[in-house]
């Protein structure tokens, strides 16, 4: 067996004089791996009497740890030398402008969601949200929808697989959030539902996930009139126009009755389509007086309470507004369509500065 102490000496000293990592890994494998010098003393501690073998054990052990600590205390400094170079090569200039190109972009469907919020926040509305994963009672039933609507089939619904009583799916409309409000709070009740929504569809103006919006105002004495207010307002803010022809024609939804699809005018002319006057007419939501079994599935006295509610898609408003022609694009994280169509960021849409005062300048 070599000599402990002049073992120690040696190795300590080797550790103090190496240079870099790779050399002190050297060390350490010469003196602590498989066939390193430590290892094989210990390895003859077999062949030594009881007391000799205790003595010379505590004295490897203790050999074997005070080289491990040099090492790591040696590797320690080089660690720190090497951050510290790093630091000095790799530091930034923060003072330096940030280069035009280098500009984030807004997605379209996040710019439109700051307008609408903007619109309907000075109308007092405040913002309500739910989760994606529904049970059927809270984005059908409470809805007054049949168990026989078509909306409630697989080919429109998808379904969490499993489950045969209470299913649960991912909402198909913003509108169990509604639900959930009237639920949770007592009337009066002024408030906009924006989130996601998912259908089993995907052509030119439908994905399987998009965004929806939806409005429920829940008082004594709100009618249609207030609906057609409301949105009219809306419509004006958000597509910056003080004059939009509008009109309601009668449609038919469970949750609401008189239900109503809202169209406004625009102009077709040369192939461009332009939201105001003008011979031709677009659908843009529907809405309604919230249906009394819907009112009375949340537990409010339909003899004391009304209102009304709408909703509208946020991907298909975008569109019409910034002439977006096809909703697929916008979830393909093409980064040339969001420079071509979204909005420098910061500038936040407001009634008092303006909505799309960004608008048009990153494209």
């Amino acid at each position: 067996m070599e000599n402990i102490e002049q073992l120690r000496i040696e190795l300590i000293s080797s550790v103090d004089k190496a240079e870099n990592m790779s050399a002190l890994e050297e060390i350490r494998i010469s003196a602590l791996g498989k066939k390193g010098r430590i290892t094989g003393m210990m390895k003859t501690l077999g062949s030594l009497n009881k007391e000799e073998r205790k003595e010379a054990g505590q004295t490897l052990n203790k050999l074997k740890n005070e080289v491990a600590n040099a090492i790591d205390s040696r590797k320690n400094i080089f660690e720190e030398t090497e951050l510290d170079v790093r630091l000095a090569t790799e530091k930034v200039d923060v003072t330096l402008p940030i280069r035009p190109e280098s500009h984030g972009r807004i997605h379209p469907t996040s710019q439109t969601l700051d307008e609408i919020v903007a619109i309907f926040g000075q109308m007092g509305f405040d913002i309500a949200e739910g989760p994606d994963i529904e049970d059927d009672f809270h984005n059908f039933t409470a809805l007054n929808i049949p168990q026989n609507h078509p909306a409630r089939q697989m080919h429109d619904t998808f379904y969490i697989a499993g489950e045969d009583e209470n299913k649960h799916l991912l909402r198909t409309h913003t509108s169990p959030v509604q639900i959930r409000s009237m639920i949770k709070q007592k009337p009066p009740i002024k408030i906009i539902a924006p989130g996601r929504t998912y259908r089993c569809d995907s052509d030119i103006t439908h994905t399987p996930m998009f965004h929806q919006i939806e409005g429920l105002v829940i008082d004594k004495t709100s009618h249609m009139g207030h609906l057609k207010g409301c949105l009219l307002e809306f419509i004006k803010a958000y597509f910056e126009i003080d004059e939009v022809p509008i009109r309601f024609r009668p449609s038919f939804f469970p949750f609401t009755e008189p239900s109503a699809e809202m169209d406004i005018g625009c102009s077709r002319k040369g192939g461009e389509l332009k939201i105001g006057a003008g011979e031709g007419w677009l659908e843009i939501l529907g809405c309604g007086m919230v249906h009394p079994n819907v009112l009375a599935s949340c537990g409010i006295d339909t003899d004391e309470y009304q209102g009304f509610a709408f909703g509208l898609g946020l991907e298909r408003i975008a569109m019409l507004k910034y002439g977006i022609p096809d909703l697929r694009t916008f979830f393909e994280t093409d980064l040339r369509w969001l420079k071509h169509y979204g909005f420098v960021p910061l500038d936040i849409p407001s009634m008092t500065r303006g909505l799309s005062m960004t608008g048009g300048t990153a494209r």
